[in-house]
């Protein structure tokens, strides 16, 4: 079966990562996929979270949202917090990008990674995960500058969706596929190869073991080229 924008089941979507397209943040990157337009910052500030006092550690957190016409129709701006979806994929996206880190003894400051969804066409927190590892790598560079300490990033950290839509297995789905597939997963990868987090879920029934060996494979392979994407926008 054709996808709707003709790609081939293991191909990604076109991949953009903007560096430095914040000119006030300590780091930032706009990233582009597909459809899906997300503008990730990570802002260097003083000071840890309580728990930290006295350690000599710092924390690395992230906030997300969308914008209201980042989709079709308006959504409500979330004025009274984050909803229980946002809160769900901000732990997502900081469990990941704190997995990025070589340490967290950098001193008592906080790098929050804000990632900002102005379009949405899938795969959004997938998007801010990889785009907010470029943002977070520039933010530790700077912050090892201005502090005299070693760079406490570690390692690059990735993201992507996989899914079975109408049984065939695909890579990286845009928000038609997300929506009609019978098996969703969002796989999140350190570099060069271990895993974060693995979330799978049987939309409209259950699914065997090697329908999920083959989604992981999938995934490892669209992760090792925004793995190469990546370093090519970090060394640009």
């Amino acid at each position: 079966m054709a996808r709707p924008d003709g790609r081939l089941p293991d191909q990604l979507r076109p991949l953009v990562l903007e560096r430095r397209a914040n000119p006030y943040a300590e780091g930032s990157c706009l990233i582009r996929m597909g459809g899906t337009l997300v503008h990730c910052t990570a802002t260097v500030e003083q000071g840890a979270p309580g728990w930290k006092k006295g350690t000599g550690e710092g924390w690395v957190t992230a906030e997300y949202a969308m914008l209201p016409r980042a989709t079709v129709e308006r959504t409500d701006r979330e004025r009274r917090g984050p909803g229980g979806r946002t809160q769900e994929i901000q732990r997502l996206i900081g469990r990941s990008l704190r997995a990025a880190m070589g340490t967290m003894a950098f001193g008592e400051w906080t790098i929050k990674v804000d990632c900002d969804v102005l379009t949405a066409d899938g795969g959004t927190r997938t998007a801010s995960i990889t785009g907010g590892c470029v943002a977070l790598a520039d933010a530790c560079a700077w912050l090892a500058g201005r502090a005299g300490i070693a760079n406490p990033f570690g390692r690059l950290v990735a993201a992507v969706s996989v899914g079975l839509v109408e049984g065939e297995p695909r890579l990286d789905l845009a928000y038609l596929e997300d929506r009609d597939a019978g098996v969703d997963a969002n796989i999140v990868m350190v570099h060069p190869d271990q895993f974060v987090e693995v979330q799978g879920t049987g939309e409209h029934g259950t699914f065997a073991r090697p329908e999920l060996d083959r989604l992981i494979d999938l995934a490892h392979g669209g992760i090792r080229e925004l793995f190469a994407a990546q370093q090519r926008a970090l060394a640009g």
